[in-house]
């Protein structure tokens, strides 16, 4: 524990410790103790898994592409954390803290990573295709905002199903410039439909800043369709609790679609494979760490409410490492698909051929 962390613990007690007004929101003041730490615990899952996942990656355990979310923790966290039984997620490629988020066993994920068979996708999807649809988890996209017109599908489903719920379909600051979502907005505003965009706006896309590359402010393009839209710092995670409460009880009560933009930031390069400071300094990062950290902040501010010590977070640390490396170790002795899976998961008449219908060859040589 960091000196500065102590020195808030011993001088700042539980009982006269001012709250920020975001902790005093009503979304957040009715959590429990047990809630806020879990919170935090989710945080630093998804934190340890990356970084875990990362190791493998330069052991040359995992092929292709690894769009880590450290930093960004708080976002996902705070979004998913709100979630009821009718609403959905969907995502782009840099979904492994989403999927932690809505409660995915890390052992399939780390799977996946590694292309085994016990993946949550079987191996096929890697990195960008990670998968749950017992928990509402709809992926997981390797396009650059085409996950935003299947996000308004699920809030159509939604609406036409007669439930009371919502989805959020997330994408970052580089997908807002795509046709695709610009038709998902009209869509959704056109039939009204219970849909909350969410743009995890770290600043520079695969490597351009939105400065140089997106004109004004992201979700006010929401205006241009008759939508509301809101913007929230995404280093806290009651921030991001309150303002999405806001906006998904909308969706809930009203169909009323919306967009809302979550200024976060990314300490690793776009993806793995690519350098981190070439398009920003190594200050700027620093800087970011010392000040705006999600989980440094998350956790300052429940040691100030009297809900964590340093024994309780040195527990959830050590445990979050420990089941980051059995994830590894269980995608480790995990098999490969084997060439005869090629063909599974591909049409639903080929994996229930006695219940097939159509004639004909599916699959050609």
């Amino acid at each position: 524990m960091s000196k500065k962390l102590t020195a808030i613990a011993e001088n700042q007690p539980a009982a006269t410790a001012p709250r920020p007004p975001h902790a005093q929101a009503p979304i957040n003041a009715r959590l429990s103790q047990e809630e806020k730490i879990e919170l935090h615990r989710k945080m630093v899952r998804i934190r340890r898994f990356e970084e875990r996942s990362l190791r493998a990656y330069q052991g040359k355990k995992i092929g292709g592409f690894l769009h880590l979310y450290i930093g960004q923790e708080a976002v996902a966290v705070g979004c998913c954390s709100l979630m009821g039984k009718h609403d959905h997620v969907i995502t782009a490629y840099r979904d492994h803290g989403h999927a932690i988020a809505v409660g995915m066993d890390p052992k399939p994920l780390m799977a996946e990573l590694y292309g085994k068979i016990t993946g949550c996708s079987k191996g096929k999807g890697g990195s960008m295709h990670y998968f749950d649809p017992s928990r509402n988890f709809w992926g997981g996209h390797g396009i650059v905002g085409g996950q935003i017109p299947l996000g308004v599908g699920l809030a159509y489903g939604v609406k036409y199903q007669g439930h009371k719920g919502a989805a959020m379909a997330f994408m970052g600051d580089g997908a807002v410039n795509q046709g695709a979502v610009h038709e998902a907005y009209n869509l959704a505003s056109l039939w009204k439909l219970p849909v909350v965009f969410v743009i995890e706006n770290n600043g520079y896309s695969m490597g351009t800043s939105q400065a140089r590359s997106s004109a004004g402010q992201l979700a006010k393009r929401a205006e241009g369709y008759d939508m509301p839209w809101g913007q929230c710092n995404g280093h806290d995670v009651y921030e991001v609790r309150a303002c999405m409460d806001k906006f998904l009880t909308l969706a809930r009560e009203t169909n009323q679609p919306s967009t809302v933009e979550i200024d976060t930031y990314r300490y690793r390069g776009h993806s793995v494979a690519d350098p981190d400071n070439t398009y920003r300094s190594k200050q700027e990062v620093e800087e970011y760490r010392k000040t705006k950290d999600p989980i440094q902040v998350f956790q300052e501010q429940l040691i100030k409410e009297g809900v964590l010590d340093e024994a309780t977070i040195e527990k959830i640390d050590l445990e979050a490492r420990a089941e980051a490396d059995h994830a590894a170790d269980f995608a480790e002795a995990s098999p490969y698909p084997t060439p005869d899976d090629i063909q599974k998961d591909v049409y639903w008449e080929a994996d229930h051929p006695a219940q097939r219908k159509s004639q004909g060859r599916l699959f050609f040589d």
